[in-house]
C-alpha cells in the first residue's frame, strides 16, 4: 500500500513557548476535523503511513526539541521558510491577491510582483523538500489556494504520483481571474493541472475553473475532463461536510448543558440571535449588522425583546484590510447600542475572541436564529454545524445565497447578503416561525447533511481520485510507443491485402475555425498518394464532411471516399453512390429551423449543410456560451427530432443530425463483407469514429488508433495529427512484399 501525504499551508499543530518550556497543541478547524475523521475510519485500511506536510511557525531547533512528544493519527513533516518570504507569500499573494479576487473583491487585490515571486518560491520549497520523500506509488492530497502551483511541480518530478487538489474557497469567473497579469494566470492554472483530480465545493466553482482552463491554455475540455499533453485531469464538485455525530451528540454534553442554561437564563423571555464568523470582509458581518438595524427600525415592538450575540474570531490582524474591518465593526456596534439600547438592555452583545467547543454548541442550541450572511463563501461549515447541533430540531437558519452551503440547505431562510431589508424581513419571519415549521425544515436539513458527512466527502474524493489515476494509467498504456509502432510496421510489411481507413478532421488535418480552412496540406496529399499507389493497399477517407468538399480536395487521388458518416460513398474509380433518403432530407428541414434559432442566440456558431445531415458548429463561439447552448440544443433535438429516421451526434464542438440508418461502422462493414484483409489500419479522433473501432474490435489483423488523449475503444492512442502523419509516412516508405 502507498503512503498518504496531506499538504496544506500550515501544519495542524502550534508550538507554544512558556519561559524555557516548549509544548504543543493541535489546531482545530474544518480541514483538520475532516482529515482526522476520514483517517480514523478509512485511512488505516488504505494507507501504510500518513504524513501531514506544512509550514511550521517555530524554528528548526525548537521543532527538534518538542517533536518527540507528538501524538496524532499522522506524522508531521515541517517546511521551514524565511519569515519575510513567508509573509509576502501568505499575507501578500495568498491573502492580498488570491483571497480577495477569488471572493469577488477585485478592488482589494494588491498586485505586487514581489508577492508573486515569494508565492512561487514557497511552492518550490515544498516541492524541493518533498522530492526525496515521495515514491511513485504514493498519494498526495494538496489543500487550498496557498499551494496552487504545487501539483505541477510534483508531477513534473514524479509523473506516476497520484495527486489530488481540493480548493476550499470559491473559484472566480474568468472575467475576475483575468484581472491578474497573464503569467500569473498561467502559473496558477497550469499548476493546478498537475493534479489528477481537482475538486471544488460546488458545480459553479468547477465550471468557472473549466472556463478559465479553456481560455488560458490549449487544453481540451469535455464532460468536465481536461485533456492536456496526453493526460486526463478530472474535476468534480465535493461539498465538504462535518462530523455530524460529533455536533449532534454534543447537545447533551454536561458542559454544553450547563453553558446553554446560562444563556437561557440570561435571555429569559427574550429572543436570541447568534452569529459567529472570522474577522474577514467576505463574511458580511457589517452587512449583517445593517440588516439587524433594519429589523429594529421596521419592527420597533421587538426593541428590548431580542438580543444579537455577535462573536467575531480574530484573523489576519496584521493585514490592513482586516484591521480596518474590525474598526468599522467596533464603531457600528457601539453606535447601534447607543441608538437603540438602554440601561437594562443592549441590542448587540459583541465578543471579539475565540469560543470553546462547549461554548459554541451552547450558543448554537440556545439561540432562536443563527444568522449567517457571508458576501461570498466557499462552503460555510458554521451553517452545517448549527443544523447538526439542533438535536431538539428547533431554531431557524438564515443563510446567504452566496455561501456554498446554500445549495445543500434550501430549507433555510435564504437571503441576499447585500439586501438589508430582506435580512430584516427574514429575521422577523424566523422569530415568528411556528414550531412545527421549524422542526420540518430542520429535519430535512439534518437528513441531508447527515447522509453526506465529512467522511463521505473524503471517501468520495479519494474514490474519484483513484478512478482518475486508473484512467490515466490506462491511457498511458494505450499511447503508442516504439514497440507498438514496430509491431504495426512489421505486420504492414508482411501483408499483401491491406485496408486503410482514415478519418479526416482531427486525424489528417487539425481542426480549423471554419470547415473550409482545413484543406489538406501538401504533406497529407503526398502521404495519401504514396499509400494509394501501392497495389496492395485500399485507402478510404471515412469522414462526416459533405461529398462536394471531399471530392474537391481529394477526388483526384486513387482512393475511396465515404462522406457524411456513410450516407454517401465513392469507391476508387467509380461515381458517388447515395445511401440517404428523401425522408431524411424532409426531417432535416425542421431541424434546420431549430438550429437557426441557436445560431441567432449564440454568436460565432453556424450551420454546415450537407445532403443528408446538418451540423451546428460552435468552435468560434464563446467558450462558456457555446457548450451551454449546445447542451440545450441537444436536449431540444432529443425531444423533438424523429429518432426513427434521424440520429444525433455530440462531437468536438459540433452537434450533428444525420440519417439514423447510417454510420461509419456500417459503412466500413460493407467494405469488409465477403473480403478478408490481412492488415487493417483504422485511425480517427471523434465520437463517430468509435463506430468503426467497435466494428473492428476482435477482427484479426486490425489495428485501431484514437487521435487524442480521450478514452476509446481503439487499441492505441496517438496524441496529434502530426504523429499520425509520421506513422503514415513511415508506412508509405516500407518495402513491399514480393
Amino acid at each position: 500500500m502507498s503512503k498518504l501525504f496531506i499538504i496544506s499551508n500550515r501544519l495542524p499543530i502550534t508550538i507554544e513557548k512558556k519561559g524555557d518550556k516548549l509544548s504543543y497543541r493541535q489546531s482545530s478547524g474544518g480541514l483538520v476535523s475532516a482529515v482526522s475523521a476520514y483517517l480514523d475510519q478509512e485511512g488505516q485500511r488504505t494507507f501504510t503511513k500518513k504524513v501531514w506536510v506544512g509550514v511550521s511557525e517555530c524554528s528548526e531547533q525548537e521543532w527538534q526539541t518538542v517533536s518527540d512528544t507528538f501524538t496524532a493519527d499522522y506524522d508531521f513533516h515541517p517546511i521551514f521558510a524565511a519569515q519575510k518570504t513567508y509573509d509576502q507569500y501568505y499575507n501578500g499573494f495568498a491573502n492580498s491577491v488570491l483571497w480577495p479576487l477569488f471572493h469577488y473583491f477585485p478592488s482589494y487585490a494588491d498586485y505586487q510582483p514581489q508577492f508573486f515571486e515569494a508565492y512561487k518560491k514557497i511552492n518550490h520549497n515544498f516541492a524541493d523538500d518533498l522530492a526525496n520523500q515521495l515514491n511513485p506509488e504514493d498519494t498526495v492530497w494538496i489543500h487550498d489556494y496557498h499551494l496552487l502551483p504545487l501539483a505541477a511541480l510534483l508531477c513534473k518530478r514524479n509523473p506516476k504520483l497520484t495527486i489530488g487538489l481540493f480548493l476550499h474557497i470559491p473559484f472566480p469567473s474568468y472575467e475576475l481571474f483575468r484581472a491578474m497579469p497573464n503569467d500569473w494566470q498561467h502559473e496558477i492554472i497550469e499548476g493546478m493541472l498537475g493534479a489528477d483530480l481537482v475538486g471544488f465545493h460546488t458545480n459553479d466553482y468547477r465550471d468557472h475553473f473549466l472556463n478559465c482552463v479553456s481560455k488560458i491554455t490549449q487544453a481540451k475540455v469535455q464532460d468536465q475532463i481536461i485533456h492536456l499533453n496526453g493526460r486526463q485531469i478530472k474535476t468534480g464538485a465535493f461539498p465538504i461536510g462535518i462530523d455530524y455525530d460529533q455536533f449532534n451528540s454534543a447537545y447533551n454534553n454536561e458542559g454544553v448543558v450547563a453553558k446553554r442554561n446560562e444563556h437561557l437564563h440570561m435571555k429569559q423571555d427574550k429572543k436570541l440571535i447568534f452569529s459567529v464568523d472570522r474577522l474577514d470582509y467576505t463574511k458580511g458581518v457589517f452587512s449583517r449588522l445593517k440588516g439587524y438595524r433594519e429589523f429594529l427600525l421596521q419592527n420597533p415592538g421587538y426593541i428590548g425583546k431580542v438580543i444579537f450575540a455577535l462573536v467575531v474570531i480574530p484573523s489576519r490582524d496584521n493585514i490592513s484590510r482586516y484591521a480596518e474591518r474590525k474598526k468599522i465593526i467596533d464603531e457600528y456596534v457601539g453606535n447601534l447600542n447607543s441608538r437603540f439600547g438602554n440601561i437594562g438592555w443592549q441590542p448587540v452583545v459583541y465578543q471579539y475572541g475565540h469560543l470553546s467547543f462547549d461554548e459554541l454548541i451552547a450558543l448554537y442550541t440556545a439561540c432562536d436564529i443563527a444568522l449567517i450572511t457571508p458576501l461570498r463563501d466557499g462552503m460555510n461549515l458554521v451553517a452545517k454545524e448549527f443544523v447538526a447541533s439542533r438535536k431538539d430540531k428547533r431554531g431557524v437558519l438564515v443563510l446567504s445565497e452566496m455561501a456554498g452551503a446554500a445549495d445543500e440547505l434550501p430549507e433555510a431562510l435564504i437571503i441576499n447578503p447585500n439586501d438589508r431589508k430582506e435580512i430584516g424581513d427574514m429575521i422577523r419571519r424566523g422569530l415568528e416561525m411556528p414550531r412545527a415549521e421549524q422542526e420540518d425544515r430542520m429535519a430535512a436539513m439534518q437528513a441531508r447533511i447527515s447522509s453526506y458527512n465529512v467522511v463521505d466527502w473524503a471517501r468520495d474524493f479519494f474514490n474519484r481520485l483513484k478512478d482518475a489515476k486508473a484512467g490515466q494509467l490506462q491511457l498511458r498504456e494505450n499511447i503508442m510507443d516504439n514497440f507498438d509502432k514496430a509491431k504495426i510496421l512489421d505486420r504492414y510489411s508482411s501483408a499483401t491485402d491491406r485496408l486503410i481507413l482514415l478519418d479526416y478532421d482531427g486525424t489528417l488535418a487539425p481542426f480549423a475555425k471554419e470547415p473550409g480552412m482545413a484543406r489538406p496540406s501538401d504533406e497529407v496529399l503526398q502521404i495519401l498518394t504514396k499509400l494509394s499507389a501501392d497495389n496492395h493497399n485500399k485507402v478510404y477517407i471515412v469522414s462526416g464532411r459533405d461529398s462536394d468538399t471531399l471530392q474537391g480536395w481529394l477526388g483526384h487521388l486513387p482512393i475511396g471516399i465515404i462522406a457524411e458518416h456513410g450516407a454517401k460513398v465513392k469507391h476508387m474509380g467509380q461515381a458517388w453512390g447515395s445511401f440517404g433518403s428523401d425522408q431524411v432530407k424532409d426531417k432535416l428541414q425542421t431541424v434546420y429551423k431549430m438550429m437557426q434559432g441557436y445560431v441567432d442566440a449564440c454568436p460565432g456558431s453556424f450551420i454546415e449543410e450537407k445532403d443528408f445531415s446538418l451540423a451546428w458548429h460552435y468552435r468560434k463561439a464563446d467558450p462558456v456560451t457555446g457548450p451551454l447552448k449546445a447542451a440545450r440544443l441537444l436536449q431540444d433535438l432529443q425531444k423533438s427530432a424523429d429518432t426513427r429516421v434521424l440520429s444525433l451526434l455530440d462531437g468536438h464542438k459540433v452537434i450533428e443530425v444525420k440519417g439514423g440508418n447510417t454510420d461509419k461502422g456500417q459503412a466500413i462493414e460493407q467494405l469488409m463483407t465477403g473480403h478478408t484483409y490481412d492488415f487493417i489500419l483504422c485511425i480517427g479522433d471523434d465520437q463517430t469514429d468509435e463506430d468503426m473501432f467497435r466494428k473492428l474490435a476482435g477482427v484479426a489483423n486490425a489495428f485501431t488508433i484514437k487521435v487524442g488523449a480521450e478514452e476509446s475503444l481503439a487499441a492505441y492512442n496517438l496524441l496529434t495529427p502530426y504523429l499520425v502523419h509520421a506513422l503514415l509516412q513511415t508506412l508509405s516508405q516500407r518495402m513491399q512484399p514480393a
